[in-house]
């Protein structure tokens, strides 16, 4: 398949309030009905099974799993019982993020009543923690400023699932140090309720990324929302999920190829010239094919490539630091040996995690009928796509786009970047061409016939055309006229730089008041629970 990659921008809503949902919530019955349908009639092999057989297994231990998953620390309506018809599902890291990204959950439950569907959120565990803390806005409206709070000390990379707290005291304190600061702009925030149930569940875990999600679902549950959710390293041990990477790796040749050229295609339909955006291209080292997972041990938790080459009846897989382990499984052979082979490895801690495009392959293809992304992952997930109509050779199933951009409720004066442009070009203009401001109205007889020989003198020299003989001396007269007639424009100059550093001021609050970054936990509670569902409700 040869088909140019369909590319288009994506921008999240700028105004407070504003939502970008997509597909209309009126088209949602139609999209899904075709993407049941898209797995219905999908005539693809998956080294032995065919696809909707091994999405209908896939389907049925993700639903069960999830409901046993949350139930370990929420009340769930049932945890047993038939799989249903539909499946919705949304993903992101388990981090405090802001409410334009938790908008995707309550989208997603809000989808779920409409649809007599289950709604499930994946913790994407396999990603890294970048920095264990978040940015809080504290000071005054009028000046206000930002703080970057911890929440535990910077450790080394590694992915959530294996992140602990590496200082409990750093974690305790975190609630109260954050709402310290934030007290002058949001004096009862989220966070306060927040942070101890927070606490609770990290000694339950003693996962720093499960402890935070499931904090926030307790909270979702209890403002009505009945999703499920579930870790990405539990997909992972899904059987349905080790026959699906036996399938990639044993096709990685042709998957290798489509993934490099899907990632190419991407570049020139966005003008990138970066190598590494999307993603980087998987390598190549001799017979060694980078395959799209990430690879590590229990006991030494930093995610490295997995390389693969074929060896006869086997596959040997290596991350080329620890030893090599081997996969019986051949490119038209079955794939039951080498699923179990994989589960194997799981139980002796060895992770095996599929990169950002595969999660999403295998969510979309496999997992449910309709998944809802972000901006960022909706603008990524266009090399998806194509890898779909390149590897399994199927149309993809449609995506939803869902964010919001959500304010913290601060009222304050919108300072703007064109008042300050205009008085920087009002400065600039006083200096380069006072005659232009100077109110000779309001000068004295005398002052007046100053004011206009400078200006005369300075017409004079600019109506004569410039030649290299009178550069010099054209330049200087110019310079002159314009110093001297400084002193009649000196007090609209003072006024002007008075109201330069008030505009700068207040453009300076109002980008870091109106900021959409802030996490969830930093707004008022009651304020965020009733705009949340209204969003959500509203755009039916």
């Amino acid at each position: 398949m040869g088909e140019q990659m369909k590319s288009r921008p994506l921008h999240a809503p700028r105004r407070d309030g504003e939502v970008r949902v997509e597909p209309a919530l009126d088209n949602v019955g139609d999209v899904l009905a075709q993407n049941m349908h898209l797995l219905e009639t999908a005539d693809c092999d998956v080294q032995g099974r065919p696809l909707r057989a091994l999405a209908a297994s896939a389907r049925k231990q993700l639903v069960a799993d999830a409901r046993r998953f949350t139930g370990r620390y929420r009340d769930v309506d049932s945890t047993t019982g038939p799989v249903p018809d539909r499946v919705l599902l949304a993903g992101h890291q388990p981090e405090l993020f802001h409410p334009g990204v938790w908008f995707k959950n309550f989208l997603l439950g809000q989808l779920a009543c409409d649809h007599s569907a289950v709604a499930i959120n994946l913790h994407i565990d396999s990603d890294t923690m970048k920095r264990p803390g978040i940015v809080v806005p504290g000071g005054s409206i009028e000046r206000p400023a930002t703080h970057f709070v911890p929440f535990d000390h910077d450790g080394p990379q590694i992915p959530f699932e294996e992140r602990q707290v590496i200082d409990r005291e750093t974690f305790r304190t975190f609630g109260r140090r954050a709402t310290e600061i934030l007290h002058p702009l949001v004096p009862n925030p989220l966070l306060t309720d927040l942070w101890p149930r927070a606490e609770k569940c990290l000694d339950a875990t003693g996962n720093l990324g499960r402890a935070l999600a499931q904090a926030r679902h307790t909270i979702e549950g209890e403002w009505g929302l009945t999703t499920l959710e579930i870790p990405q390293s539990w997909v992972c041990r899904l059987e349905s999920f080790h026959w699906f990477t036996a399938h990639l790796l044993a096709q990685l040749p042709r998957l290798w190829e489509a993934y490099n050229r899907a990632l190419a295609d991407y570049r020139q339909a966005n003008h990138i010239r970066s190598r590494s955006h999307p993603a980087p291209d998987l390598a190549c080292d001799g017979d060694w094919l980078e395959a799209p997972f990430w690879i590590w041990r229990r006991e030494d938790p930093r995610r490295r490539g997995l390389f693969v080459r074929s060896r006869g009846d086997h596959l040997q897989l290596t991350d080329r630091r620890h030893a090599t382990l081997t996969l019986p499984l051949t490119p038209d052979g079955d794939a039951g040996r080498a699923a179990d082979r994989l589960a194997d490895f799981a139980d002796r801690g060895i992770r095996l995690r599929t990169r950002a495009t595969i999660t999403t392959l295998f969510a979309r293809l496999f997992l449910g009928d309709l998944f809802v992304h972000g901006i960022g992952g909706a603008k990524y997930d266009e090399v998806t796509d194509v890898l779909v109509r390149r590897f399994f050779g199927l149309e993809p199933p449609a995506l939803m786009i869902a964010s919001a951009t959500i304010h913290l409720p601060v009222p304050h004066a919108a300072g703007t970047t064109a008042e300050v442009h205009r008085l920087e070009r009002l400065l600039r203009e006083l200096e380069y061409h006072p005659e232009r401001h100077v109110d000779l109205a309001r000068l004295v007889p005398a002052d007046q016939t100053t004011v206009r020989a400078w200006i005369d003198a300075k017409q004079e020299w600019l109506g004569r055309p410039r030649t290299y003989a009178n550069a010099r001396p054209r330049h200087a007269g110019i310079a002159r006229a314009n110093r001297e007639l400084q002193r009649w424009v000196e007090d609209l100059r003072g006024q002007a730089r008075i109201d330069l550093k008030r505009a700068r001021d207040a453009e300076r609050a109002h980008a870091i008041l109106s900021s959409r970054s802030y996490a969830f936990c930093l707004f008022p509670a009651d304020n965020l629970r009733q705009r949340m569902l209204a969003l959500s409700a509203n755009l039916r």
